[in-house]
Protein backbone atom coordinates (compact mmCIF):
# COMPACT_ATOMS: atom_id res chain seq x y z
CA UNK A 1 0.00 0.00 0.00
CA UNK A 2 3.31 1.85 0.01
CA UNK A 3 2.93 2.84 -3.87
CA UNK A 4 -0.81 4.05 -4.17
CA UNK A 5 -1.06 7.57 -5.71
CA UNK A 6 -1.39 10.29 -3.43
CA UNK A 7 -4.28 12.62 -4.13
CA UNK A 8 -4.38 16.10 -3.23
CA UNK A 9 -6.94 16.02 -1.09
CA UNK A 10 -6.08 12.77 0.74
CA UNK A 11 -3.76 15.06 2.76
CA UNK A 12 -5.91 16.21 5.71
CA UNK A 13 -3.25 19.44 5.69
CA UNK A 14 -4.26 20.44 2.39
CA UNK A 15 -8.10 20.07 3.22
CA UNK A 16 -7.42 22.33 6.27
CA UNK A 17 -5.58 24.76 4.37
CA UNK A 18 -8.57 25.26 2.03
CA UNK A 19 -11.20 25.24 4.73
CA UNK A 20 -8.76 28.14 5.70
CA UNK A 21 -8.68 30.03 2.50
CA UNK A 22 -12.63 29.50 2.01
CA UNK A 23 -13.03 31.42 5.55
CA UNK A 24 -10.89 34.13 4.51
CA UNK A 25 -12.49 34.62 1.73
CA UNK A 26 -16.23 34.28 3.66
CA UNK A 27 -15.03 36.45 5.81
CA UNK A 28 -13.78 39.17 2.61
CA UNK A 29 -16.89 39.14 1.25
CA UNK A 30 -18.90 39.97 4.67
CA UNK A 31 -16.49 42.98 5.12
CA UNK A 32 -17.16 44.07 1.24
CA UNK A 33 -21.10 43.79 1.81
CA UNK A 34 -20.72 46.63 4.12
CA UNK A 35 -18.46 48.67 1.96
CA UNK A 36 -19.34 48.51 -1.41
CA UNK A 37 -22.34 50.02 -2.53
CA UNK A 38 -25.08 47.66 -4.30
CA UNK A 39 -27.70 48.78 -6.86
CA UNK A 40 -30.40 47.89 -5.16
CA UNK A 41 -33.93 47.19 -7.48
CA UNK A 42 -36.19 46.20 -4.11
CA UNK A 43 -36.46 46.80 -0.54
CA UNK A 44 -35.58 43.39 0.90
CA UNK A 45 -32.51 43.71 -1.00
CA UNK A 46 -31.04 46.15 1.31
CA UNK A 47 -31.50 44.02 4.19
CA UNK A 48 -27.75 42.83 5.81
CA UNK A 49 -27.12 39.06 4.60
CA UNK A 50 -30.28 39.04 2.27
CA UNK A 51 -28.00 36.96 -0.42
CA UNK A 52 -26.40 34.59 1.86
CA UNK A 53 -30.26 34.06 3.10
CA UNK A 54 -31.83 33.98 -0.31
CA UNK A 55 -28.88 31.43 -1.55
CA UNK A 56 -29.37 29.12 1.49
CA UNK A 57 -32.96 29.14 0.94
CA UNK A 58 -32.77 28.34 -3.01
CA UNK A 59 -30.51 25.44 -1.66
CA UNK A 60 -33.02 23.87 1.01
CA UNK A 61 -35.91 24.61 -2.06
CA UNK A 62 -33.79 22.47 -4.44
CA UNK A 63 -32.67 19.79 -2.49
CA UNK A 64 -36.69 19.36 -1.27
CA UNK A 65 -37.60 19.67 -5.18
CA UNK A 66 -35.12 16.78 -5.80
CA UNK A 67 -36.43 14.58 -3.45
CA UNK A 68 -39.88 15.20 -4.20
CA UNK A 69 -39.57 14.58 -7.81
CA UNK A 70 -37.04 11.29 -7.04
CA UNK A 71 -40.58 9.63 -6.34
CA UNK A 72 -41.99 9.24 -9.84
CA UNK A 73 -38.21 9.94 -11.53
CA UNK A 74 -37.05 6.56 -9.58
CA UNK A 75 -36.83 3.31 -11.39
CA UNK A 76 -36.77 -0.36 -10.36
CA UNK A 77 -33.30 -1.78 -9.84
CA UNK A 78 -33.26 -3.94 -12.66
CA UNK A 79 -35.09 -1.40 -14.86
CA UNK A 80 -32.26 -2.10 -17.65
CA UNK A 81 -32.05 -6.25 -16.92
CA UNK A 82 -35.65 -7.34 -15.84
CA UNK A 83 -35.03 -10.96 -16.73
CA UNK A 84 -31.47 -10.81 -14.07
CA UNK A 85 -29.20 -12.05 -16.80
CA UNK A 86 -26.65 -9.54 -16.07
CA UNK A 87 -23.54 -9.84 -17.64
CA UNK A 88 -22.75 -13.41 -18.03
CA UNK A 89 -26.16 -14.09 -20.53
CA UNK A 90 -27.24 -11.05 -21.66
CA UNK A 91 -28.77 -9.48 -25.26
CA UNK A 92 -25.59 -8.56 -26.47
CA UNK A 93 -23.20 -11.39 -25.57
CA UNK A 94 -22.12 -12.58 -29.32
CA UNK A 95 -20.09 -16.09 -29.91
CA UNK A 96 -17.87 -15.91 -32.39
Amino acid sequence: MENEKQYLFDNPRNVKRLLNCFYVICAILVVLDFVIHRHIVHSWENLWAFYPIYGFVGCVVLVLVATWMRTFLMRDEDYYDPNGSGAEGGAHDVDA
